[in-house]
């Protein structure tokens, strides 16, 4: 079972940036982030699929938020940039070891392994 460490994360004023890390401890074939606002369901952030060198990201964060995996092969960065109060909400980092359960990259059943997740506030 692959364990997941997550940091980063905090409190940031409308416009403003943060960066979020997890790092793996296995080999996985997806990684990525997935976020739950307050009263809201949980959905997917972004994604990293190794098998098909492909990152897809949500509509709603497109152009302001970028995935990127590190020197370490099983650590990805979530780098968020303009930040919007919509962006508040407790964010997970997820992985998986096959990822073909669901066509759909932003399906949960795709990501065996979860962080505990870390708050990201955008307030003024």
């Amino acid at each position: 079972h692959v364990q997941l460490v997550e940091s980063g994360g905090g409190s940031v004023q409308p416009g403003g940036s943060l960066r979020l890390s997890c790092e793996a401890s296995g080999d996985i074939a997806c990684m990525g982030w997935f976020r739950q606002p307050p009263g809201k369901e949980r959905e997917a952030v972004a994604a990293l699929y190794k098998n098909v060198f492909t990152t897809f990201y949500a509509d709603s964060v497109k152009g302001r938020f970028t995935l990127s995996q590190g020197n370490a092969k099983n650590t990805v960065y979530l780098q968020m940039n303009r930040l919007r109060p919509v962006d508040t909400a407790l964010y997970y980092c997820a992985a998986g070891t096959w990822c073909e359960r669901s066509g759909s990259w932003y399906s949960p059943v795709n990501f065996g392994s979860w962080g505990q997740g870390t708050q990201v506030t955008v307030s003024s």
